[in-house]
């Protein structure tokens, strides 16, 4: 497959291909253009690790670093001021793909700080600023999947702002975002607002789930236990597909599309393969489906283009996901518990240390 052929998967089969990357390289060297043009990318997605890899030891940002540090007291405002242009001009870049798709795809993803991941009050008063600050239409606020992340998450789609959820692991976190997004639109709707302007998608990690319980597997022991390794994340998938389905196929929810409306997208994170000795496409070839993203690494975005395959692969197979799960649970491997309750901390932990090491960087100058 070439590069091009990327460019029809959405047409094909439904599904966006995203960006896992933002860096001012990307935007000064053409790269962002070229991978929409020619990869058949429809949106980009963000974070503190990420943004600490583009500003640290570049000099890309030296002159602009210098100018925020002189305009603003604070370290924080100086990096927020540092990097919206980033954001701005992804946004410009993506805006013919949002044009196009009626704001289907054509997003940029900026994360809060994870400081405020379980207060709803500051996560709330953080997204207005932020989606003021880049003032474009196609920006999505990442709010992680906190308790007190999903109570902001209602909260904001009811005030119209378009939100990632992110930082997801369990079903049980799935089925509470997407009762919260429909609960936020029913509201926004209430309160006069278009609810054809407000998008959000669910960003569902997948690489870090079967990382985590491949580990409980090897403690565990044994055949079947071996026999599991691999399959947590994919089976998770297809479940959160399965109640994607229900949830916005459903007839409560049609009388909101008939309002322009849209589904919560399922966005599949975390999609570059951690284990060599899983396929390097595990999470992107058997996770094609309608209504659904796929939000790529750079080197799986290369490495899909050079020998991936594309076709429908995300079947109804929900009696072999619940085998997979209730397998999971009869061996003690609690997915909707302590499971989704580490990688939770852990991915507030990871992106805590990046966006203080990002900071500490930038005060250093």
């Amino acid at each position: 497959m070439t590069a091009h052929a990327l460019t029809q998967l959405h047409e094909s089969q439904g599904q966006s291909l995203w960006l896992d990357n933002l860096s001012r390289t990307l935007l000064d060297a053409d790269g962002l253009p070229r991978l929409i043009a020619d990869y058949g990318i429809r949106g980009v997605t963000s974070n503190p690790s990420i943004f600490k890899k583009a500003i640290v030891g570049s000099d890309r940002y030296t002159e602009d670093l210098a100018e925020c540090r002189r305009r603003y007291d604070d370290v924080e405002s100086v990096y927020e001021h540092l990097v919206v242009s980033d954001v701005q001009r992804a946004c410009d870049l993506l805006r013919p793909v949002w044009d196009a798709s009626h704001g289907e795809d054509g997003w940029v993803s900026w994360e809060e700080s994870p400081g405020i991941a379980h207060d709803p009050d500051q996560s709330v008063r953080a997204a207005h600023r932020l989606r003021e600050l880049v003032d474009r239409p196609n920006v999505l606020i990442k709010v992680p999947g906190t308790v007190e992340g999903i109570e902001a998450f209602e909260r904001l789609i009811g005030e119209g702002v378009s939100v990632n959820v992110t930082l997801l692991f369990s079903l049980d976190q799935i089925k509470r975002v997407f009762a919260a997004y429909r609960r936020g639109i029913e509201q926004f709707e209430k309160n006069g607002g278009k609810v054809a302007e407000v998008r959000a998608v669910a960003s569902l990690f997948m690489s870090r789930v079967d990382t985590l319980v491949d580990k409980e597997l090897d403690a565990i022991g044994g055949e079947r236990a071996e026999s599991l390794k691999g399959r947590a994340a994919l089976a998770l998938a297809g479940m959160a597909y399965q109640h994607f389905r229900e949830a916005f196929e459903s007839e409560a929810f049609h009388r909101f599309e008939q309002l322009g409306a849209r589904p919560q997208y399922l966005l599949w994170a975390s999609t570059g393969t951690k284990n060599p000795a899983y396929s390097d496409l595990l999470y992107v070839e058997n996770l094609i489906a309608p209504r659904t993203i796929n939000t790529l690494p750079d080197a799986t975005l290369e490495a899909f283009a050079d020998h991936g395959k594309i076709a429908s692969t995300l079947k109804p197979r929900s009696d072999e996901d619940r085998e997979v799960w209730e397998a999971l649970a009869d061996l003690g491997v609690d997915m909707d518990g302590s499971v989704r309750d580490r990688l939770l901390d852990e991915g507030l932990d990871q992106f805590q240390q990046a966006f203080d090491d990002l900071l500490a960087a930038i005060e250093e100058g």
